[in-house]
């Protein structure tokens, strides 16, 4: 068994898809960095420089192959990742030497790959969002009716249904959703802006032909799928880029982790549960025990995530006019983590919303502790049509209320408030008449109406949008 004696990223070895560690792997980052050198020469070459197809061809024939042993040797010799990786493809590609990174500075190929970086991982969460909606659309509509409990302050308030509680889960992700679309819509590369932003070195290499330097950036962001370069740079693109990226996870974290509280406290009470393997142990001491330990792990993240989104912030305030480094090894970290803690987050999220489990019968007997009460409007309205005296009996109930709710929390008995009010005859109404006030649907107001409204207008639309990137189980094309 190989040795395990250095430290390695949990995000790597026990959470993160192998999706997103790709995109931010080193092959996929230095083999970007091969593709826009190739871009850079392909676009000076259209644009007249002394560049020849053959120099193209040799660089696009090793622009997948990575020498990081000699890489390594260079960066060692030159203390720049840059240069020793200009060195190592050179070496592979000797006719392109001469030509590669011409004009550039070290952030043509760092940046424009951090935001095609970063643009692909928020390509991969928009699909795991859409994935993770579609599994709460389904919960919510076949819940839609089931009566629950509500609660404000996490104490009883009037019923809502599961499924209206699914939808507020929902419409939190359909607003990261389009936040994401956002990001993924306004995403532009650097360019071609060389050491401080103003393409002085494209302007010499163009003998002061301003239009090419402009078409050079054109042909560039054409060839790497980009719309267009950011208008003006210094060096590098804003930091605020980063900060307003890493806000929209950070959105993302904060809805997954209101989901995943509610999950616990309802896990607590005994209403809804995440999924439990048959094997599965909640406890090493205590063996009955079912912890939310899925939804823990997504809280958990969730708070790293959301605390992690200050780096970007503080970066892009603290950057000195048109550049300076103490950005580059706090975003080698802050961005790529957050990304791969994110994609960790939905991964589990999506488990959990593809199998939560009800107990109707808990929701029923927590809903009938609390009914009684809630139904004093109702049962007083009743009395006063048999000739009662409205503020008479708004006393008597407040008077039976307390006393029942004392039975409830000092003697641990079940609700009495009924058996109270049927006994007095100031009601003058029977127990059955009383309990025809104690269904309770007819306590959740338009819940099931605003779930099917929120999910035929709102949510199916965005999944018909997305179909494509719906995961499907053999469970689901079985339903």
């Amino acid at each position: 068994m190989p040795m395990k004696n250095t430290y390695e990223s949990p995000l790597c070895s026990r959470y993160a898809s192998d999706e997103m560690q790709y995109i931010f792997s080193p092959d996929k980052k230095f083999i970007t960095w091969h593709k826009l050198w190739i871009a850079l020469a392909r676009a000076e070459m259209k644009l007249g420089l002394p560049i020849s197809q053959e120099q193209i061809d040799e660089m696009e024939a090793h622009a997948e192959e990575i020498d990081y042993e000699y890489a390594a040797e260079m960066e060692k010799k030159l203390r720049h990742d840059v240069m020793a990786h200009v060195h190592a493809f050179g070496k592979q590609c000797p006719k392109a030497m001469p030509i590669i990174h011409l004009g550039a500075t070290s952030c043509y190929v760092g940046d424009n790959t951090d935001i095609i970086l970063m643009r692909e991982g928020l390509e991969l969460i928009r699909a795991e969002i859409v994935n993770v909606i579609s599994r709460l659309a389904d919960f919510a509509d076949r819940y839609k009716e089931l009566p629950t409990l509500g609660f404000t302050h996490f104490q009883p308030a009037q019923l809502t249904t599961v499924g209206k509680r699914a939808a507020l889960w929902i419409n939190d992700l359909m607003m990261d959703l389009e936040e994401v679309e956002y990001r993924i819509s306004t995403l532009k590369l650097l360019g071609s802006k060389g050491t401080t932003g103003t393409q002085a070195s494209f302007l010499e290499l163009f003998d002061g032909d301003h239009d090419k330097c402009r078409e050079l950036e054109k042909l560039i962001a054409e060839e790497m799928g980009f719309s267009a370069c950011v208008p003006v740079s210094g060096q590098t693109y804003s930091r605020k880029t980063d900060a307003g990226v890493l806000a929209t996870l950070s959105g993302i974290a904060q809805s997954a982790g209101k989901f995943a509280t509610d999950m616990r406290l309802l896990s607590h009470l005994k209403e809804l549960e995440e999924p439990f393997e048959s094997g599965q142990i909640g406890s090493s001491a205590m063996p009955y025990k079912r912890n939310p330990m899925r939804c823990e792990r997504i809280c958990s993240l969730a708070r790293y995530v959301i605390a992690d989104a200050q780096n970007p912030a503080m970066t892009a305030y603290n950057q000195w006019f048109e550049r300076t480094l103490d950005d580059s090894a706090n975003k080698r970290i802050s961005i790529p983590e957050a990304f791969l803690a994110v994609d960790s987050i939905l991964c589990i999220y999506e488990n959990v919303a593809s199998g939560i489990r009800v107990y109707p019968k808990v929701i029923e007997k927590h809903i009938n502790d609390e009914l009684p009460f809630m139904a004093t409007e109702n049962i007083m309205m009743d009395a006063v049509k048999k000739g009662g005296n409205r503020q008479e009996l708004h006393e008597r109930i407040r008077v039976h209320s307390v006393a029942a709710g004392a039975v409830v929390k000092e003697q641990g008995l079940p609700n009495d408030l009924v058996k109270r009010i049927a006994a007095d005859p100031l009601f003058g109404l029977t127990e059955d008449e009383i309990c025809k006030n104690l269904n309770p649907a007819a306590y959740v107001g338009r819940a099931p109406q605003q779930v099917s409204e929120f999910l035929d207008n709102d949510v199916r639309p965005v999944l018909k949008k997305y179909a494509h990137l719906i995961k499907y189980t053999e469970s689901d094309l079985k339903v």
